[in-house]
């Protein structure tokens, strides 16, 4: 790792996830940053073989995971009042903005938020 922090959303993990070569690409000697959101969509999928939950969970121990905190909160509300996004985005968005990282993400929702520093990915 270089110390280069990246925020990566839920879709960018289930692309790199599913061997995204350019992702992986970026991604690469990256300090990964997760919301526990991204961590709850992964590990929540229907129909997850033990197989799958297995890599899921060793690649979430090699990324930094973020809980939920007051001042998170305070932004997800103050962004679900100003634009239209789904609650999950909002506090990825959220915690991205609040620990001040890039967010890597194929949504095209995140570019509502300009304050946002946003890696848009196309797959």
């Amino acid at each position: 790792m270089n110390g280069i922090n990246l925020m990566i959303d839920t879709n960018a993990a289930i692309y790199l996830l599913n061997g995204n070569i350019e992702l992986a690409q970026l991604l690469d000697e990256k300090n990964i940053i997760i919301s526990f959101i991204t961590e709850l969509e992964l590990l929540s999928k229907p129909g997850l073989t033990l197989a799958e939950k297995k890599i899921i969970k060793s690649f979430l121990n090699d990324c930094t995971i973020y809980d939920i905190n007051a001042i998170i909160k305070d932004r997800v509300i103050d962004l679900k009042q100003s634009i239209k996004i789904k609650l999950p985005d909002a506090i990825i968005a959220s915690t991205a903005l609040w620990l001040n990282v890039p967010l890597v993400s194929a949504d095209a929702d995140m570019k509502k938020i300009k304050s946002l520093n946003l890696i848009s990915i196309e797959v």
